[in-house]
């Protein structure tokens, strides 16, 4: 079944696109972090520009993360105080990521720049979760599990001035951390159309110190509108949000989250970690080994 993509300007086989969405859709639901850090490299994988699978990524991760947002409110679990500061943040962000992308895309560098952030991002985070894995994995072999960690932000974040209670996440930290995170996230949102809950999750909890109860939820709710305003930037200066993408995507996401949340309940939490890793570390060598890539017609653009 092809379907053109107007933004793109290529036809595609809608059913492939479909499965890729409900490919990131089952990740999701398995893992509990946001596709959008493989649905753009699949996408690319697939012969979608980059640009353009990085602005559609952006606007399906936020469909996908607002039942996310609403099963987490029902139990408690969102601290709207930090979540509402990290937002503001990730919109300051995400201006500052147009600005770069506009500037890169003049240079003609986008794609590559976009190419080399998820090679450093997965391969980095990809490479702390297993080893990470592979001590629990050890540890329950050997019958002696590992210390509980102390739950404490990071010696920097101390130091920031102006210190406020956030109460549901059991903190008192200066609002200038969740603000900087969250412009940090904008700009990795605007440049590479994920949702930022695979960067989000570990710095609230290792950086921040944020209870883990809410640290998911609050996580979705800066996501959705994080990802309202890049697509809504990308599609104000880029202009490379192609609709068509972005729904076929969603309709196979939301599909495959609901089986992916039931296959979660049959492996260990630590397995599936484990399982995450290493696809994030396989994803992240393709990508570095497209970079590799001498092109099949070298060509040069001079003005005549």
């Amino acid at each position: 079944m092809d379907v053109y993509l107007p933004i793109a300007n290529l036809a595609v086989n809608g059913l492939v696109i479909v499965a890729l969405g409900g490919l990131t859709g089952v990740l999701s639901g398995m893992f509990g972090v946001g596709g959008g850090f493989l649905t753009t490299p699949l996408l690319i994988f697939y012969g979608i520009p980059p640009t353009v699978a990085a602005a559609s990524a952006a606007s399906q991760v936020t469909g996908a993360s607002v039942s996310g947002v609403f099963a987490h409110r029902k139990r408690g679990g969102v601290d709207y105080h930090i979540g509402g500061v990290m937002v503001l943040g990730g919109v300051i962000g995400t201006g500052l990521g147009a600005l770069l992308f506009r500037l890169l895309t003049a240079l003609g560098q986008i794609d590559t720049v976009i190419n080399l952030l998820y090679v450093v991002l997965l391969g980095s985070i990809g490479g702390f979760m297993a080893r990470d894995s592979f001590r629990e994995i050890r540890a329950q072999a050997r019958g002696t599990p590992l210390p509980a960690k102390k739950r404490r932000h990071h010696p920097l974040v101390a130091s920031l001035p102006l210190r406020w209670r956030f109460y549901k996440s059991g903190l008192y930290i200066s609002p200038l951390a969740p603000l900087l995170l969250g412009v940090v996230t904008g700009v990795a949102t605007m440049l590479m159309g994920i949702g930022g809950g695979f960067l989000l999750v570990p710095a609230m909890l290792y950086i921040l110190g944020m209870s883990a109860n809410v640290v998911v939820g609050t996580s979705l709710f800066q996501i959705v509108f994080v990802t309202m305003a890049t697509t809504m930037m990308h599609s104000l200066t880029t202009k490379a949000v192609d609709i068509v993408l972005a729904v076929l995507l969603l309709v196979g996401s939301v599909t495959g989250a609901q089986v992916g949340a039931n296959l979660a309940l049959q492996v260990r939490p630590e397995r599936l970690r484990l399982l995450l890793a290493a696809i994030v570390l396989l994803v992240a060598f393709r990508m570095a080994l497209g970079l590799t890539y001498r092109p099949d017609a070298i060509y040069t653009l001079a003005p005549l």
